[in-house]
């Protein structure tokens, strides 16, 4: 097994190289392992001023938040505050979706693991103010239902948002406020920024899109998302040392470094146990805990997030049994290239465990039935259509739509080919990605309900 220094001299050494290879502008690694740090950066903040990056420099870590709102959420769980599973609407009654049974019946713990049901993409701009996140709730008036809350799971951006506005209201004060006292305060996080506004105050990173498939990565044309999305993952900046102190704090049941219990035993626990199993699509969690992904690597536990805004990517894996924990912060370029490289070194090296291969396509593409699959799928930040052309192969067409459109032309088609009798995979990579697409349940005529890749996307119907 190597020691923390070795990897530290092999960051130094190989980490310009690798954002080279990778088209990675500029880039923060962070390592906690045996209760030290270790960090080290390479590359520049934007293309565009050349600043370099270095170890104090502060990137997006995008929805990473998550798993620092349901923290709070868990804190008031410890104060008697709040009961995961009482209805959402007991502590928030202005709480509204489009279908308002659901609406009534969803609980805390629903939100949490993203098994709630309503459709979560929803960017809503409602504003800068102080008050974009109490805002952003009535903007849910007439958001669908995807399923039954409890049935399945889909990734839920909005129910962040929703659980953000709870703390607010059970703290009495706007969710950066609360995010400040009850945590950056109590963890000394000196360069954790919850806006533009304090992240300038430092060395800020700036994310990168390719404007076209095979072109450089260069400035995105804004830094932020929307306000109200803010809990779920659309504004907080930090270094890699400071996204690592709270790690630990979930590595040492909740206590800080200075013996501060800002979290309870029983709530690290339960945010790291289990609630729904993902569909298997071999990009996210195995399953999902309460904020929390869980992966089962051969055998072994590792929690985690990944996080991503325009142009940011983060990444984060604990691994609670070796006490190490270990963050690669990017903006812009083939980042899965490069978190792949970098992670799977430091695991292997400090704790003996082999990163889990990302899906690809078969040697031999996987008969399918096709007739079940084809058609279109729509939310709100995107069409997809799945069709089959004259020569028989698969194709995936998607159309963004909200936010998502103003970014650049809508994607090119991506030829699919099957990966298992529920899905289809992307035969070409996209910035080192074969994307999955699982297709589960019928709508009653032999066809798909659902293509899942994270979210469970209905099937669009005249």
């Amino acid at each position: 097994m190597a020691t923390l220094s070795e990897i530290e001299t092999w960051l130094q050494d190989r980490l310009p190289a690798l954002i080279t290879e990778h088209e990675v502008p500029g880039t923060a690694v962070g390592v906690l392992f045996g209760g030290e740090v270790i960090d080290h950066a390479a590359g520049v903040l934007s293309t565009a001023t050349g600043v370099e990056t270095n170890a104090d420099s502060v990137f997006q870590i995008g929805s990473i938040t998550k798993v620092w709102t349901t923290t709070l959420v868990m804190q008031l769980v410890d104060e008697g505050k709040v009961d995961l599973d009482k209805p959402l609407r007991d502590y928030l009654p202005e709480f509204v979706l489009g279908d308002d049974e659901a609406a009534a019946a969803i609980t805390i713990r629903q939100l949490l693991s993203h098994t709630s049901g309503f459709e979560g993409d929803i960017f809503s701009e409602t504003g800068k103010g102080d008050d974009a996140v109490e805002k952003f709730v009535p903007t849910l008036a007439k958001v669908g239902q995807l399923f039954s809350p409890g049935e399945m799971f889909s990734y839920n951006n909005a129910g962040f948002a929703v659980l953000g506005r709870l703390i607010e209201v059970l703290r009495g004060k706007r969710f950066d406020a609360a995010l400040r006292e009850h945590l950056f305060t109590p963890l000394g996080l000196a360069h954790a920024a919850t806006d533009p506004y304090e992240a300038i105050l430092y060395r800020a990173a700036v994310g990168h899109l390719r404007p076209a498939p095979d072109a450089a990565p260069v400035p995105a044309p804004f830094w932020g998302m929307t306000r109200g999305m803010a809990p779920a993952g659309a504004m907080l900046a930090m270094r890699p040392r400071d996204l690592l102190t709270f790690a630990k704090l979930h590595l040492d049941s909740g206590t800080a470094a200075d013996g501060t219990s800002v979290l309870s035993p029983a709530s690290v626990e339960a945010m790291q146990t289990a609630q729904v199993k993902v569909p298997a699509l071999g990009l996210m969690g195995d399953s999902w805990g309460l904020g929390w992904e869980i992966f089962d690597w051969d055998g072994t536990t590792v929690i985690g997030h990944d996080g991503g805004t325009i142009g940011q990517n983060a990444f984060l894996r604990i691994v609670p049994e070796h006490g190490l924990a270990v963050t690669v912060l990017t903006n812009g370029g083939d980042v899965i290239g490069l978190y792949e490289t970098i992670v799977s070194h430091i695991v292997k090296e400090l704790a003996g465990l082999e990163l889990p291969a990302l899906p690809k396509p078969p040697a031999t593409a996987v008969p399918i039935d096709a007739e079940r699959m084809l058609g279109t799928y729509s939310c709100e930040v995107a069409d997809i259509t799945v069709r089959q052309d004259d020569d028989g192969r698969v194709w995936l067409d998607q159309t963004p739509k909200g936010i998502f459109a103003d970014l650049g032309p809508a994607p090119e088609p991506v030829e699919l080919v099957g990966r298992n009798a529920e899905s289809l995979i992307a035969l070409k990579a996209d910035n080192g990605v074969h994307m999955p697409q699982v297709f589960l349940g019928d709508d009653g005529n032999g066809h798909a309900l659902y293509l899942h890749n994270g979210r469970a996307i209905r099937r669009a119907h005249a």
